[in-house]
């Protein structure tokens, strides 16, 4: 089994927290992982992306163009140009921020997409979007385990002060996904 996923967003949403909620919760079901994230426009809200790949001999960490499963896009336009690394049958979940030219795109070049839309989010802090997405990832089947498992790994890594909001809103993600547009 081999799984490669993107993560793709701007500095600020919490992309490298995704990659790693995702890495170590693959972990936990005892597969290998390799991950790497670019973050040097993080703090200025430039483009940040991180790698996760699953499996068996894996020996980088960087997924090769046309080799990701999923891309979980927490921004339509950083999902744009993370798309020349997904393959041709490979899901993208993305959140709309209101960008439709992006969203546009993304609809008429990706078979298998699945948009979140912003009012799914009302209840919930725009600082757990990550998590969220998760949430909605894990529900739509695109990642290698349950949603039990990433729980218990939110529980184990996150600071306790943020734990709750974060539950609250992987299981948004999870419970309130609605399906493919």
């Amino acid at each position: 089994m081999t799984f490669n996923c993107m993560i793709a967003g701007v500095g600020g949403q919490g992309t490298v927290l995704a990659s790693k909620l995702i890495a170590a919760a693959a972990i936990k079901k005892g597969f290998d992982v390799r991950t790497t994230e670019t973050i040097g426009m993080a703090q200025r809200g430039g483009s940040v992306f991180g790698h996760v790949r699953v499996g068996e001999n894996i020996f980088s960490p960087i997924i090769p163009l046309g080799g990701a499963d999923a891309l979980i896009g927490f921004e339509p336009a950083e999902t744009v140009r993370q798309l020349p690394f997904l393959r041709k049958e490979g899901s993208v979940i993305v959140y709309n921020s209101g960008n439709m030219d992006m969203l546009q795109y993304l609809k008429e070049n990706v078979q298998k997409l699945t948009v979140i839309e912003a009012r799914r989010m009302t209840a919930h802090s725009v600082k757990t979007l990550n998590v969220f997405l998760l949430g909605a990832a894990v529900q739509s089947g695109i990642l290698p385990f349950d949603a039990e498992t990433l729980k218990q790994v939110l529980t184990e890594m996150l600071p306790e002060r943020f734990l709750e909001m974060n539950i609250k809103a992987f299981e948004g993600g999870l419970y309130g996904h609605t399906g493919s547009d």
